[in-house]
């Protein structure tokens, strides 16, 4: 036999054990794993003794602003991060300039980010209340991976963008959809079977928080918590549990932040509900307390809480309430990240960051190496419909690794990443534990923190 690709002597890892083998490769798909030695020659042989080999790792939320704010961030530079930190597939957000919010964009968009994928991915669906109601089931048609709603973003009449601080009386703005047209979203969502992503803050009430806050005077972090607190949260995440109970939806939360959103997920799930959620890095390694020597670097939405969220949280991963980890990778330049708090944008650098933030997590035994395949691999896969393509070591399935070497420390320099922007909370972050190969479909796309490609990534379809 002539394999195009062995990976030698590594501890391979999947979500539930471990052991020594070695993975063969041909035409981009596994073709065996074994402990024992397969006769034949290769093209391409991958030194990983000592290493662990993981299933390709999945970053499901990133926003690479492109179409739209390329200046900030394309896919060319996107999928070099995610390939750099050992990330195989990712998943892009649809609210780009157009937005994915019809068939027609969602073709448009997978021609546009194909020719500077260096790794594969899939596209979101937005959801604009009646405004695409009827467009939905052609995205689902399409492959979309998952829909995802804006909870009480107003939306601009021309270009279909988010406005993110809506003021009744706007110009040419679509005011937020009210509870009834959100229902009505859930229940065509819920048609398709796909998975129904919420952002969940309530805007009323920011609004609300946010005026009477402004009006002490002061711009520093625990006054921003005020307008954004945990109920915000909650109160979106109660409404949208209660609404895929009515409707049978598949609902997701995303990038939970808050201790109180942990415990109602945590219920619905114990009632037997289809409620899944996710976390980021930025919740689980900071804290309020970080805002002192981070400063406006760390503003996301929803906000970074305090310790005892942390705390909860990082319960809700290793209990599986939280069964995926991912980046929210939406990246702004430094000079709009060093304005006023009040007026910066909300976002950071992170598809680069993710693995080895949690790789950092199984080194300081927070969670094992198993979990983390779980997290960043297989529950990705599984819970938007692309397992076992993605998120498995199965024979027959697309070859798609992340080899890490837990022994391997370093820190995480800003500067170095790969991104168009360099905005990270995690800069000066000490770690332990490193991707030093990332391959996609059998071709090695970085090794040792290096590009070794040209852009060969694919869409996936979620069927």
């Amino acid at each position: 036999m002539k394999w195009d690709l062995v990976i030698e002597g590594g501890t391979v890892v999947t979500e539930h054990e471990s052991y020594e083998a070695n993975v063969y490769v041909k035409d981009g798909i596994i073709s065996s794993i074994s402990k024992e030695k397969l006769d034949g020659d290769a093209l391409e042989t991958v030194n990983a003794a000592g290493q662990y080999v993981l299933p390709g790792l999945i970053d499901t939320h990133v926003h690479s602003r492109d179409g739209g704010a390329t200046h900030k961030e394309d896919f060319y530079h996107s999928t070099q991060a995610a390939a750099a930190g050992g990330i195989t597939t990712i998943f892009e957000m649809p609210n780009t300039n157009p937005p994915v919010n019809n068939a027609e964009n969602f073709h448009k968009q997978q021609e546009n980010l194909t020719a500077k994928a260096h790794v594969d991915f899939g596209l979101w669906g937005i959801c604009l209340g009646d405004l695409n109601i009827n467009e939905l089931e052609g995205l689902n048609e399409s492959g979309v991976i998952g829909f995802k709603y804006f909870w009480g973003y107003a939306i601009d009449k021309q270009t279909f963008g988010l406005i993110y601080n809506y003021n009744e009386g706007m110009k040419n703005v679509i005011p937020p959809a009210d509870d009834g047209e959100v229902y009505r979203m859930f229940e065509k969502v819920a048609k398709t079977g796909k998975t129904f992503a919420i952002h969940a803050e309530n805007s009323e009430l920011i609004n609300h928080l946010t005026e009477e806050m402004k009006k002490t005077g002061r711009s520093d972090y625990d006054t921003l918590l005020a307008s954004r607190p945990s109920l915000a949260e909650e109160l979106t995440i109660q409404t949208g549990i209660a609404m895929a109970k009515q409707t049978g939806a598949r609902l997701h939360i995303l990038h939970v932040s808050s201790a109180e959103g942990v415990e109602l997920i945590k219920r619905a799930q114990d009632e037997g509900y289809p409620i899944t959620a996710e976390t980021c890095p930025h919740f689980l390694f900071l804290t309020n307390e970080d805002y002192e020597k981070i400063g406006p670097e760390m503003k996301v939405y929803p906000l970074i809480k305090y310790k005892k969220d942390q705390e909860r949280l990082w319960e809700g991963v290793r209990e599986g309430v939280l069964s995926i980890v991912c980046s929210d990778h939406a990246p702004h330049t430094p000079e709009e990240k060093q304005a006023d708090l009040w007026d910066a944008p909300a976002g950071m650098c992170g598809v680069e960051t993710l693995a080895p933030l949690m790789l950092k997590a199984v080194s300081d035994k927070k969670i094992t190496i198993q979990q983390l395949v779980s997290l960043l691999s297989t529950n990705p896969a599984k819970q938007f419909g692309v397992y076992p393509q993605k998120g498995s070591l199965q024979v027959g399935t697309d070859a798609d690794f992340t080899i890490v070497d837990m022994n391997k420390e370093g820190t995480i320099n800003k500067e170095k990443l790969h991104s168009k922007s360099k905005v990270s909370g995690f800069g000066g972050m000490s770690l332990k534990g490193i991707p030093v190969c990332t391959i996609v479909r059998g071709s090695i796309v970085m090794q040792d923190g290096d590009i070794q490609s040209e852009p060969a990534g694919r869409i996936i379809v979620s069927k």
